[in-house]
């Protein structure tokens, strides 16, 4: 009789069938109705209200929202039963898990791309963008450390990386000669320490996580969908299986700690509330609406990628021409 009603009282999982993103219903603080992509009034407001808070309190807002977005925290029990898992690490890792793998590779591109225009939108003079540079080192320094968030500190990391910021040579350099400490904690500590998180070779203490490093993971689980041109890190090196490997044993313990995450976190964030209009401009309807505009973020991932990649190849040029063929 107790069997019976086990299997009466199981529910199965439900498979979600659309993006738990909807720029086009998106309800905004800061951008209209109808919006054109990268509205120079509403550049301006992100810009100003991004430069009033240092990078701690940005690191924290981003992990607020990438925890709720990746069901780190916020589950509720009626969300529990529909997935049939208490956590969106565990789900990621399962069949059923699909769309919100999606989401998540949707939101790390995107913010990826989100920091490579704040960046390239600075036109003031060099020394200016040279600080911003180092904001964005300090906030992948942050995300990293003190928050343990490996997610959004791999999203910003992907930017910094991005060839349309890593050639401006002039900005680098200016980073070197006036933010000595922080061009010597990108290039000798978080740029190693990103390669072995990618390779799967190190990853932050447990006790220090909040989300961890799940991009490898969920791009493999989804390579159809991931629309990379770019080679993965173990498509690069001699020990591609391995890596692969690593990366699908991660899965198990990514799964089995999804209660620690959710501590971790509630650790790390209590007492946040948090800035309305910086937990907007952290969130993916928001970013695809900025920089894609209403109509934009409709269009299909691949389009809408393919298109940004020549506006940040164009807002690089326009910052430093290319004049010789060196490049760093």
């Amino acid at each position: 009789m107790k069997g019976e009603q086990d299997i009466v009282g199981f529910v199965s999982p439900t498979v979600e069938m659309g993006s738990s993103f909807n720029p086009v219903a998106f309800q905004s603080l800061l951008i209209p109705l109808e919006n054109k992509p990268l509205e120079m009034a509403v550049l301006k407001k992100v810009k100003e209200l991004l430069a009033e808070v240092d990078a701690k309190a940005l690191a924290r807002h981003i992990t607020k929202v990438d925890c709720l977005v990746a069901r780190i925290l916020g589950v509720t029990k009626e969300m529990q039963r529909l997935m049939g898992v208490s956590s969106g690490m565990e789900l990621l890792t399962l069949p059923h898990g699909h769309q919100l793998r999606l989401d998540l590779l949707e939101r790390f591109h995107t913010m990826s791309i989100m920091i490579a225009v704040d960046i390239l939108g600075c036109t003031g003079c060099t020394e200016e963008r040279a600080a911003l540079l180092h904001k964005t080192i300090q906030l992948a320094a942050e995300l990293k450390s003190t928050l343990g968030n490996m997610f959004s500190f791999a999203a910003v990391m992907n930017a910094l990386e991005m060839i349309q910021i890593s050639r401006l040579e002039h900005t680098w350099m200016a980073l070197r000669q006036r933010h000595t400490e922080g061009a010597i904690l990108y290039e000798k500590k978080l740029k190693p320490f990103l390669k072995s998180l990618n390779e799967g070779k190190e990853g932050p203490p447990l006790t220090n996580t909040t989300f961890p490093h799940i991009v490898p993971l969920i791009t493999l689980l989804e390579r159809d969908a991931a629309l990379l041109d770019s080679p993965e890190p173990w498509e690069n090196t001699d020990n591609g299986v391995e890596v692969v490997m690593a990366h699908l044993e991660a899965a198990r313990m990514v799964a089995h700690h999804g209660g620690l995450y959710h501590t971790n976190a509630e650790v790390k964030l209590q007492g946040f509330q948090g800035k309305a209009e910086l937990l907007e401009i952290f969130s993916t309807e928001f970013q695809m609406r900025l920089l894609w505009g209403s109509r934009g973020a409709e269009s299909s991932q691949r389009e809408r990628y393919e298109k940004f990649d020549k506006v940040l190849t164009a807002l690089s040029h326009k910052l430093e021409p290319s004049v010789r063929f060196s490049e760093l």
